[in-house]
């Protein structure tokens, strides 16, 4: 397909491997390497559309399958499509289900047609075949539609993760029939294969001839380990067109994040900066704090003195951790509100580093920054009209 009727790439600029694009859609541009915020059910937890989006984050992902449960593609469509519903005015990508092909293994039976689904809301059965995907991210409205696939386990044999792989090509010509191709909507493709560097290449191969605006990789960050999630990207990229953004599905840690920006891709989604953001665990360019810690208890300083998140700028490491102490409603708001500015500012040092020919430098900064540990505890500070101790 055309790059007229589709969604459109440019590349901007390259260091070593490592790519500054700009993807153009029917709801806005994305400059990449972009981190796209998880928002499964039509909602990025704990925050605004307005507050996602003074994080820096330019494009969200829906989720095919949890959508169609609820509240329903064609009601969502009857209400002026996904963007409308959620008041997300930006571009929007949706995982297509294949995830949940692995994930509710215990809920499903898969077969040459597509997956049925038992809900695991109600127990309603639902069929779910590539042609029903499309269906269901064209009346969402999504800018990217995701072909279905099957996510092949880990760990996974050499002949499962082949016919796995082999089932999820037939699956991927059968959704690019099924889409309507229109000027800014694309469809992306997703490689498997498992950890089989011949399988990847085998099904970038078949991707390819079939014809993508994007291609994702799939089947990774599911247990294999950062290094041999690398090795495979080493493997895979190069049998992928340079002119077409390179999605890495569900990664990740800010360590993968930029390992697999060194590789060449583009494009990245995960719930940790959401999910921890609910949990207590900050993420910083120090690493990671972990907010309910007692030393936190009485430290007016902020959790990064040189993020200029609306978080960081207005409470203190004492506060938040009284919030999730007490379980109050704005502790999740206030660190998920925090965690996702703190991707965005990463992919964005990203992608200045890229244009200045500077990513090693920037890479080497990142590592030696996360390696410094928290700062020291701060000083207590005496009790007003408290007697020092002589």
């Amino acid at each position: 397909m055309s790059a007229a009727t589709g969604t459109r790439f440019e590349l901007l600029a390259r260091d070593g491997a490592a790519r500054r694009g700009r993807l153009t859609t029917a709801h806005g541009t994305v400059e990449t390497p972009a981190f796209m915020a998880v928002g499964t059910a039509a909602s990025v937890k704990a925050l605004t559309p307005e507050q996602v989006a003074e994080t820096g984050t330019e494009i969200i992902l829906g989720n095919t399958y949890h959508l169609m449960l609820r509240p329903g593609p064609e009601r969502v469509a009857r209400l002026g499509g996904l963007h409308r519903f959620m008041n997300w005015p930006g571009p929007i990508l949706t995982d297509s289900g294949g995830y949940q092909v692995m994930s509710l293994a215990a809920l499903r039976r898969l077969g040459e047609k597509g997956v049925i689904f038992k809900s695991h809301l109600d127990g309603q059965l639902y069929e779910l075949t590539p042609e029903r995907a499309v269906e269901i991210q064209h009346l969402l409205d999504a800018d990217v539609t995701m072909v279905l696939d099957e996510c092949t386990p880990f760990p996974a044999s050499e002949d499962v993760a082949a016919e796995s792989m082999r089932l999820s090509l037939r699956w991927a010509a059968r959704c690019r029939s099924a889409f309507a191709a229109r000027p800014g909507y694309g469809l992306f493709g997703i490689v498997q294969g498992g950890v089989y560097p011949a399988l990847r290449r085998e099904s970038a191969a078949g991707l390819v001839d079939i014809g993508f605006d994007g291609y994702a990789v799939g089947g990774l960050a599911v247990g294999e380990g950062q290094e041999v999630m690398f090795r495979v990207l080493e493997e895979t990229l190069p049998a992928l067109p340079e002119d077409r953004p390179r999605y890495l599905m569900g990664v990740g840690k800010p360590a993968d994040i930029v390992g697999a920006v060194k590789r060449g891709i583009d494009m990245f989604d995960c719930i940790l900066p959401t999910r921890s953001g609910r949990t207590a665990q900050a993420f910083t360019r120090r690493g990671t704090l972990n907010l309910r810690n007692a030393r936190h208890q009485e430290d007016p300083r902020p959790l990064d003195p040189d993020c200029a998140c609306a978080t960081c700028r207005g409470h203190s490491r004492a506060y938040l951790n009284h919030l999730f102490r007490a379980n109050e409603i704005l502790a999740p708001i206030l660190l998920t509100r925090h965690n996702l500015h703190y991707y965005q500012e990463l992919m964005g040092g990203l992608r200045a580093a890229i244009a200045e020919g500077a990513f090693d430098d920037f890479a080497a900064a990142f590592v030696a920054q996360q390696a410094e540990d928290d700062l020291p505890p701060a000083p207590r500070v005496p009790s007003p009209g408290s007697r020092a101790t002589p």
